[in-house]
């Protein structure tokens, strides 16, 4: 594999050194460990190597990667679709038709990214042979852990019969290696002290004056921000849906995400924050890592985080790569900064009014159709600037998912388009057109 194309795809001018470090090491170890932050291109350290073990002549599932949620199995699989090795890639997981994963399989990938119950699924209904399957890769394995999965990892271990390596990820150290996993003297690459970018991460306390709530704090906040990017980290679901009516009350748009959601539901909001039709998105600890979305600004913990874990791989979701951020800790009352919060935490005045947020650029078209009905996005860009009166630098982001694509258009010119492009087929179907909300 030509790795300089592959970067040159991915636009990334070099590797790092965790990423270089992973290619001497996965050729030459049947285990190992990989310990990185969040942000630190992990996803790139271990499919690149992973890549370089893919046999042509290997008709079958060759590198299994198991993951511990939906939007990291969709990300790996994008990223793997990215680098175009010529390898095919599919991805299994709860909330995804079972069908269309099973057409998938009727050539087999030779690459595997699923959650553990997914995975268990098709090997108990004999969807998958896992008989040429030489390299394992369960990324973020602490956080399977921690979700419950062990009984499914320990199961999927056992059916592969032709193990050769075992490839580990974490953000943070692990206590322990369980058993099933049978990794003998792994190979630990432990950068989690290692600055991994030149960005910087600002701390910042905001004391809520007596006379507003919580909500009108985060509002007046929100309002000082004047429409940046921000993830708003609630410690419940329940919480989040609060949060999120109150900040509608006030016409300020935003996204949120939680694990009750229906899975579209949770992918259109991702979407519309990656293609800036909303530049704030309230949710838990679920979107604190492994979730493929754009660098963010500001961090706000409108709950504190309960523990040291939580508040790090919240803060990882900005100063990111090359860009800086700031995370802002909510204080009202009797409320403290947690003893694991160490740094050099300044106070941030807010504002003494409310000055409404600006409007987003974008908006969102929907379309139901994708890559099922062969769809795809020179077919969008065509419609929308033949028939929807469009010019290049109105259409945005463009997202075609199975079944349905997502266009992030102008705002002040999407409803003039939907009008355009209503009674318009696409690939010669008519379909529906709609402004996702």
């Amino acid at each position: 594999m030509d790795i300089a194309a592959t970067l040159s795809r991915l636009n990334i001018p070099a590797l790092n050194d965790m990423q270089e470090a992973m290619m001497q090491a996965v050729p030459q170890s049947d285990g190992v460990i990989l310990l990185s932050p969040t942000g630190s291109g992990k996803t790139l350290g271990f499919l690149l190597p992973v890549a370089t073990l893919l046999q042509p002549a290997v008709a079958g599932v060759q590198a299994l990667i198991v993951v511990p949620s939906r939007e990291l199995a969709i990300q790996i699989e994008s990223v793997y679709r990215q680098m175009s090795t010529g390898y095919k890639v599919n991805s299994c997981y709860g909330g995804h038709s079972v069908r269309t994963e099973e057409q998938n399989f009727s050539h087999p990938p030779a690459v595997l990214v699923g959650t553990p119950g997914r995975i268990v699924h098709h090997i108990r209904a004999q969807n998958i042979d896992l008989s040429q399957v030489h390299t394992l890769v369960m990324d973020e394995f602490d956080k399977s852990l921690e979700l419950g999965f062990q009984e499914d990892m320990a199961y999927i271990v056992s059916q592969i019969p032709s193990l050769q390596k075992r490839i580990l990820t974490s953000a943070t150290a692990l206590d322990h290696i369980p058993a099933f996993l049978q990794l003998r003297a792994p190979h630990v690459l432990d950068f989690t002290h290692v600055k991994t970018s030149s960005s910087v991460l600002a701390l910042r306390a905001v004391h809520i004056p007596e006379e507003l709530t919580r909500p009108e704090g985060l509002a007046f906040l929100l309002s000082k921000l004047k429409g940046e990017s921000a993830i708003i980290f609630c410690n419940h679901r329940d919480a989040v849906k609060r949060v999120g009516v109150q900040l509608s009350s006030m016409n300020i748009a935003h996204g949120i995400y939680h694990g009750e959601m229906e899975q579209i539901d949770r992918e259109k909001a991702l979407i519309m924050l990656r293609n800036g039709s909303t530049n704030i998105l309230v949710t838990t600890d679920l979107a604190s890592r492994g979730l493929d979305i754009p660098e963010i600004r500001h961090i706000i913990h409108y709950q504190l985080p309960v523990t040291a874990e939580a508040f790090t791989h919240r803060n990882g979701r900005t100063a990111r790569m090359h860009a800086d951020g700031t995370a802002y800790l909510l204080l009202e009352g009797k409320d403290r900064i947690p003893a694991f919060a160490d740094g050099d935490i300044r106070d941030e005045e807010l504002p003494d009014h409310f000055t409404p947020l600006p409007e987003p650029e974008w908006r969102t078209l929907y379309i139901a159709a994708g890559k099922k009905d062969k769809v795809n996005k020179t077919d969008i860009v065509g419609l929308l600037l033949q028939k929807g009166g469009l010019q290049k630098d109105d259409v945005g982001r463009i997202e075609v998912l199975d079944k349905t694509a997502y266009v992030a258009v102008h705002t002040d010119k999407i409803d003039k388009a939907l009008r355009s492009i209503r009674e318009h087929k696409i690939k010669g179907k008519k379909v529906r057109f709609a402004i996702a909300d």
